[in-house]
């Protein structure tokens, strides 16, 4: 999908690092005492911690009492929090060369404590934005970028696909994102020339590729959940003139859930991860009201510009030919919970994405919604934080700094006011963010939320 670029914004963000310190302005040691950590090794609850945070990284960690922090450390008193890793948004969006929306879009992750973003339709601005926030010159989470999308205009024939898998590895993209409208030989030499030189490709999957090619030719991940409806089609049947319609919308009267076993054990085998973005179709399914849906509080924080466009890709999509009726609705949201639940036993890796700013997606806080989203699909609320935090780092390759908490890990973390393995929904509950080291209490994190506030 496509990001609007307009996006003005009443207040000024120069100030992006006055979340209470600034950038380069970190206590020696910062000293939580008295948590509850969530280690996300596995699932289990360490209670009444103390972490001892020095440079960046976790130090030390131990039973209270056991660890002493130094003179001179920051002390928080933690007691009855939760701590746990920063979430990980993985199918996330940045604004091409609008920085004062990409800077939005940046304090609002970290306000909500979603430290890394993998940008899913990329732009040379984005690379400088990368390495910016990378360097400590500017507050943000993590970027991995995609570059400018491969799609039906951009890459029709196999020369454009092979030009753009080197163009876009040597320019310094982390990965090439797939959109529709691909045509079969033009992804076929996009493919085998981003493995020759070792650039990940992800996103949609298109028609003329299908499921099955994608995971054959080793798709990094397949994002939406695209392509398996379609390849789930029960023999016989047939696509009308508007052919599959919205990630299946017109075909899920016409599923076999039989065919779902065999493509999560090929998904399994070839290593290919998925990110559902289930809070995407749920908007999208609803038939709330789309004033009512207008009216959502985080709405407070896109500006009416934005809302005008959401709401009419909101009516646009109800006027369609792809809207479903409601059993097709119904039937496709089981088809999708289905497929994920059988992938998460099968040990498919399954990342956390919302796909932001979407229609009515809000940065941030629509990771947390995505939580919430993929529990009701099926996952347990540990399995949908693994999606967010230990697959994120074992993604990336990055699990031997990032993703649990343990000495020697990044400090990059969630401190949370009640216990998400209880109750997912309380991951929005935050009691404090640290990233890199450097700790902002709600307060700091309430204050900079209310200077994005749109009147």
């Amino acid at each position: 999908m496509r990001i609007p670029l307009r996006y003005g914004i009443a207040a000024s963000l120069a100030a992006i690092v006055t979340l209470g310190v600034s950038l380069r302005g970190q206590t020696p040691v910062l000293a939580l005492i008295g948590v509850h950590v969530i280690p996300m090794d596995r699932e289990r609850i360490l209670e009444r911690q103390t972490l001892l945070i020095r440079d960046g990284r976790i130090a030390e960690m131990g039973p209270i009492g056991t660890v002493r922090p130094p003179a001179g450390a920051q002390i928080v008193n933690g007691a009855g929090t939760y701590v746990l890793p920063a979430l990980g948004e993985m199918h996330g969006h940045l604004a091409g060369p609008n920085e004062t929306l990409n800077q939005r879009i940046l304090s609002l992750n970290v306000v909500h404590g979603v430290l890394t973003v993998r940008s899913m339709l990329g732009h040379p601005a984005q690379l400088t934005l990368r390495d910016r926030v990378a360097k400590g010159e500017l507050l943000g989470p993590r970027i991995y970028t995609a570059g400018p999308s491969a799609n039906g205009q951009s890459v029709t024939t196999a020369a454009a696909g092979e030009q753009m898998a080197r163009e876009q590895k040597a320019a310094g993209y982390d990965l090439i994102k797939i959109h529709p409208g691909v045509p079969l030989d033009a992804f076929n030499a996009l493919a085998k020339t981003a493995t020759d030189v070792g650039i990940p490709f992800a996103g949609h999957v298109p028609v003329a590729v299908g499921v099955h090619r994608a995971i054959e030719a080793g798709y990094r991940s397949i994002d939406h959940l695209d392509g398996y409806a379609e390849a789930a089609l029960r023999d016989g049947a047939t696509m009308g003139a508007n052919g599959s319609g919205f990630f299946g919308t017109l075909i899920a009267q016409d599923l076999d859930e039989g065919k779902i076993a065999p493509l999560v054990q090929k998904t399994k085998a070839a290593g290919v991860w998925v990110v559902p973005t289930e809070t995407l179709m749920i908007n999208f399914m609803a038939t709330e009201p789309i004033e009512a849906m207008m009216k959502r509080p985080e709405l407070a924080y896109v500006t009416p510009d934005m809302r005008t466009q959401w709401e009419g890709g909101l009516r646009g999509f109800r006027n369609g030919p792809q809207y479903p009726t409601p059993q097709q609705r119904s039937r496709l949201m089981a088809f999708r919970a289905r497929l994920l639940r059988q992938m998460q036993d099968a040990g498919v890796g399954i990342l956390l994405g919302a796909d932001s700013p979407q229609i009515l997606n809000v940065p941030g806080i629509a990771t947390h919604q995505e939580l919430a989203a993929v529990v009701k699909a099926g996952l347990t609320p540990y399995e949908a934080l693994v999606s967010g935090t230990r697959h994120v780092a074992t993604y990336f390759g990055t699990a031997r700094e990032e993703g649990t908490v343990a000495p020697g890990m990044k400090a990059n973390l969630l401190v949370l006011r009640a216990n998400p393995l209880q109750d997912i929904t309380r991951t929005l509950d935050r009691a404090g963010v640290v990233v890199n080291g450097t700790w902002y209490d709600r307060a700091a994190l309430d204050a900079r939320l209310e200077t994005l506030r749109v009147p």
